[in-house]
């Protein structure tokens, strides 16, 4: 049976109305992703059947809608265009919308269907229309899939001055992200097991994780964990409160060179969550274990935390708040030495995000699912400790250098 064969329209007949910085941002939402333009309204038309015919069958598409007020908003669905006549469930897809500074992103909600799929212009949720009626118009009817508000999405200026979509597609970058040596597990775990800070008086490297709530902060605890103890563990659950985690070289083997600092997850509203004054407190070792009220008497170096890591999940940093991207950036304004990990390969728009260069950007994979030990998973954790150790070091030759060299 002879397949069908796809249209394709030229790149090279379209030229896109997306901002540079816009497109960025898309493609960091979606992955290493690069976008090809199919389809754009005031070239073909605003006519459903136009749409389908330069847009069904392509796979995931991300709509791209302008009005005269200066919002850029759209859509994301990783289901292909078919005009099946049924409804499509599609947990990735999510709306957007941008205006000036200001960015937003709206997942579909859990249980709903993300889209109608018939021969009309696109939808998504049977709530939000685009091209309705064939006309450069875009419409809200209600509905519990997306929730949204009109105002905030495009300013309920419901007129469009362009519609376009594009093609994600997944681009195979030259070389790697990151150059990892996958058969290099026993090294990292001697180099870990025999690190010494530079500063004689302290034993352990305190390592504090900061994140919002989920992204896996005592995720991370619990598969370095199970790396030095053998097997996959679950010590830590969520927090509620302030905890230390000494990591023991085996079961009954002696403390490990380092500590990690676990503390409840950030979150958007103001009181909720961690606290920005208690962080400095942790920072400067007023807090001890199990958190209560704040310390009064002064913390020795080996009390105070000596490398600051963000932890967050790359699924959902396209989705994060500017409130809490401000909570972020106001910890990075308290304390210089920040390292970053995230949950899964990174780009340069996610760091640039929150103010930390690439070079403090590693990719790690907690164990959450695994019941045994994998190779490559204990590779990238161990490899991203160590470099929270060297960025310790890089600290405690700051302290050096300025207080006159002490131990």
């Amino acid at each position: 049976m002879q397949k069908a064969k796809v249209r394709k329209v030229s790149t090279e007949t379209l030229t896109s109305n997306l901002p540079e910085e816009r497109r960025e941002q898309l493609c960091a939402s979606l992955g290493n992703v690069e976008l090809t333009l199919l389809y754009k309204a005031s070239v073909h038309g605003y006519q459903a059947s136009a749409f389908h015919q330069r847009c069904d069958r392509q796979g995931p598409t991300l709509l791209v809608a302008y009005n005269h007020s200066g919002y850029i908003f759209g859509g994301y669905t990783s289901v292909d265009y078919t005009r099946s006549g049924r409804e499509i469930t599609d947990e990735e897809a999510f709306l957007f919308s941008f205006k000036s500074g200001t960015s937003s992103y709206i997942k579909v909600n859990s249980g709903y269907d993300a889209r109608y799929d018939d021969a009309n212009g696109p939808n998504f949720g049977q709530q939000l229309y685009f091209c309705h009626n064939n006309q450069p118009v875009v419409y809200h009817q209600g509905g519990n899939a997306f929730s949204i508000n009109t105002s905030s999405i495009y300013g309920n200026e419901t007129q469009l001055s362009e519609c376009e979509v594009y093609k994600p597609e997944f681009s195979v970058e030259e070389k790697p992200w990151r150059n990892v040596l996958w058969t290099s597990e026993a090294e990292l775990i001697g180099l870990i097991r025999n690190h010494k800070p530079l500063m004689t008086s302290v034993s352990q490297v305190r390592i504090l994780m900061i994140g919002p709530v989920g992204a896996g902060k005592s995720s991370f605890f619990n598969s370095i964990n199970s790396i030095f103890t053998g097997h996959v563990t679950a010590k830590a659950i969520l927090t509620v409160q302030f905890r230390t985690y000494p990591v023991n070289d085996g079961r009954e083997g002696k403390p490990l060179p380092f500590v990690l600092c676990d503390t409840m997850g950030l979150e958007e509203q103001s009181g909720a969550g961690l606290d920005i004054e208690d962080i400095s407190s942790i920072l400067q070792g007023h807090v001890p274990d199990r958190y209560k009220q704040k310390a009064s008497r002064p913390a020795s170096l080996q009390e105070k935390i000596h490398c600051v890591v963000y932890v967050i999940d790359t699924t959902k940093i396209s989705l994060m708040s500017d409130k809490l991207q401000e909570k972020l950036a106001s910890i990075r304004r308290k304390w210089r030495k920040i390292f970053k990990a995230f949950m899964s390969v990174p780009t340069s728009s996610r760091s640039s995000r929150l103010g930390v260069s690439v070079s403090c950007v590693l990719p790690v994979k907690n164990y959450s699912q695994e019941l045994e030990l994998e190779l490559n998973c204990d590779v990238l954790l161990l490899t991203a400790l160590q470099q929270m150790l060297r960025f310790a070091d890089d600290y405690f030759d700051d302290i050096r250098s300025v207080e006159g060299n002490p131990k």
